[in-house]
């Protein structure tokens, strides 16, 4: 059990706990509906009784990903969590207008109205798979950071990570590649949502509409991830040599998948799932297609992470200071820490 297959092994666990994560955001996806008006209140209630006990999973997830992180990566932890953390705040407070939602939709004597709370959960529905799939998309993009590991000796200011604008993490919203993403969480959240409900809901109406709502977001699910795909395909990528030293190389992503056929099946499993489950969904009367998409895209995000930080890979760099770039190697606990984890 070396140090670098215990890196190696939590680095395995973020990456499925990242899918998960994306996964269960299905729950978001459903909650969009409860703003369509082609729903009356009692199939909006019958959607809110299916997703109401799936929350918990997707906000549990969420946390433990959170933790998994500090755990095995706290540079990461420090260096993303502590500098951009306006992402992390606006995700966390998106959940709380979902919890509170949850809690109080039906509650006698609501000051607020059920339709104050159908517009939190709208917000969640939107912001929570965005925030998400934006923070993941500057793996690819950087971020504005440096790192100064001697300045843990520092009494006077022991700071080893530092975020180098005042924007910190808001700056995502200026890198087209990482805001692409982002929507293609948001409408892959959609697809998910839509599947699970016609899985799970026994209703005639809502059943016409969640194969609409498949019909309208696979157009843009597709094109935005398309598109986000052939740009990361072709695009530069951050390389780390045998002596640690990062450094531009064309085409970088495109080799990991290449160099890595393991991950490249993963992705492509995982793309034929989603889409057979959306086929089932718009094409067929199958209700089913959720159990094909879900599991799908749990393996697409995996093979993401995996391409982000597996051969030779800087997983979050840094676009102030190539060398303060983290990797699976300078960025993970001790050999101690991570093998009383395992």
């Amino acid at each position: 059990m070396t140090y670098t297959f215990l890196q190696d092994y939590w680095w395995i666990l973020i990456a499925l706990l990242g899918g998960l994560l994306v996964a269960l955001m299905f729950v978001q996806g459903a909650n969009i509906h409860l703003m369509s008006r082609r729903l009356d209140d009692v199939q909006k209630r019958m959607i809110l009784n299916s997703t109401g006990r799936k929350w918990e999973l997707t906000f549990t997830t969420l946390v433990t990903f959170g933790g998994a992180f500090f755990a095995s990566f706290p540079l990461f932890y420090s260096t993303s969590f502590g500098g951009a953390y306006w992402v992390w705040v606006l995700l966390l407070v998106t959940f709380v207008f979902q919890a509170v939602s949850y809690e109080f939709y039906a509650k006698k004597e609501n000051l607020l109205g059920t339709r104050a709370f159908r517009i939190a959960l709208l917000a969640n529905g939107i912001l929570a798979p965005f925030l998400v799939g934006t923070a993941v998309g500057t793996f690819f993009t950087g971020s504005h950071f440096t790192v100064d590991k001697a300045a843990i000796a520092n009494p006077a200011s022991p700071v080893i990570s530092t975020w180098t604008n005042a924007w910190h993490g808001l700056e995502a919203l200026g890198q087209g590649h990482a805001v692409l993403l982002g929507l293609t969480v948001v409408f892959l959240a959609v697809v998910l949502g839509a599947l699970y409900i016609l899985n799970n809901v026994n209703d005639h109406d809502v059943r016409k509409q969640m194969r609409l709502t498949l019909k309208i977001a696979a157009i843009p699910f597709l094109l935005f991830f398309v598109t986000w795909f052939l740009i990361l395909m072709l695009k530069d990528g951050f390389s780390i040599d045998d002596d640690g030293i990062v450094s531009m190389e064309p085409y970088k992503y495109l080799q990991n998948f290449l160099h890595q056929r393991v991950v490249f099946s993963l992705f492509i499993i995982g793309v034929l799932l989603v889409l057979a489950g959306m086929y089932l969904g718009i094409f067929t009367k199958h209700r089913r297609g959720f159990w094909f998409a879900f599991p799908g895209a749990v393996l697409v995000v995996v093979a993401v992470f995996f391409i982000a930080g597996f051969n030779g890979t800087a997983y979050y760099p840094s676009l102030d200071d190539l060398q303060s770039s983290l990797t699976i190697r300078n960025s993970s606990s001790s050999y101690f820490t991570l093998k009383v984890m395992f």
